[in-house]
């Protein structure tokens, strides 16, 4: 039976990427009987019942699987922040990070809206955090050009996805490596101080280069669902790597004696907000475990 790609899901239906064409699917009762959700991204066999339309028949396993966005077999994740329009917020990026993290994959950060910062201190400032803890970091801007050949030699021969808060850039971004696109793009709520959702949905693009690229709607806030405390450390690289240094095997960071983490924290090693976004996402998954 012939196979392909989920590119895209709406309204119950998969549209299946081949070679020659796309197909759009419904999935088979035996999905809900058995609770699979076909996600974009999902590989999959499928029969036709005619030219254009099938049914999924089967899921083949997955690389990869993030929950929000809702997205499988991704190879790499770029999480997407503004300098301004709306200000990029540290929480919530580390927040993503850490999701990238525990799914295994490959992370870039690509920052925006280079032309509306005033001076280099703030871009001096977030790489020397992010590239501390081994994390790369792209700086970018539509209107200027700045990043966007270093974005497309990032984004070649992977699926990549695109993630951030709404209203950071992602769709004008995707524009600018992708023209045929054609993304919808929205204004930021001066009021709410965020952006409006112009994506509504999870799909995949082809990138002429070679690679394919998600684009996803914004999100606002990502909870650490059945994660245990013993894993958070393991999504900080930074705190991962200094981990085998605790006197403690399990060490959580937090006042252990003996602890490589803090000792690094207090010679400047480790950044001080990346340390405090950590304590607080453990108190969260603690307070989770207690319901």
């Amino acid at each position: 039976m012939p196979e392909g790609q989920i590119v895209r899901a709406l309204s119950g239906f998969f549209y299946v990427r081949t070679p020659h064409r796309d197909i759009r699917c419904r999935a088979r009762g035996v999905f809900k009987k058995k609770k699979w959700s076909p996600l974009v991204g999902d590989w999959v066999t499928y029969e036709e019942t005619d030219a254009t339309e099938g049914w999924v028949t089967h899921l083949h396993p997955r690389k990869t699987e993030l929950v929000r966005p809702p997205i499988a077999n991704v190879d790499q994740a770029v999480v997407i922040g503004s300098f301004l329009e709306p200000k990029v917020q540290s929480e919530l990026l580390d927040r993503f990070l850490v999701h990238a993290e525990r799914a295994g994959l490959e992370t870039v950060i690509c920052l925006t809206k280079s032309d509306l910062l005033p001076d280099s201190s703030e871009e001096k400032a977030l790489r020397e955090i992010y590239e501390a803890a081994d994390y790369p970091v792209l700086i970018t801007s539509v209107h200027t050009g700045e990043g966007i050949e270093e974005l497309k030699r990032a984004l070649k021969n992977r699926l990549s996805v695109f993630a951030g808060q709404s209203g950071v850039g992602k769709s004008s971004l995707l524009n600018a490596i992708l023209p045929s696109a054609r993304l919808q793009t929205g204004e930021v709520s001066r009021k709410l101080g965020r952006g409006r959702h112009t994506t509504r949905h999870v799909e995949i693009l082809d990138l002429p280069g070679g690679g394919q690229v998600a684009d996803t709607p914004g999100f606002s806030q990502l909870s650490f669902g059945k994660m245990e405390a013993t894993e958070l450390g393991r999504c900080f690289p930074e705190l991962a790597e200094r981990a085998s240094d605790c006197k403690f095997r399990g060490c959580l960071h937090k006042n252990e004696p003996g602890c490589a983490v803090r000792e690094a924290l207090t010679t400047g090693e480790i950044s001080g907000t990346r340390y405090r976004h950590y304590l607080q996402f453990l108190e969260e998954i603690n307070e989770q475990r207690r319901y």
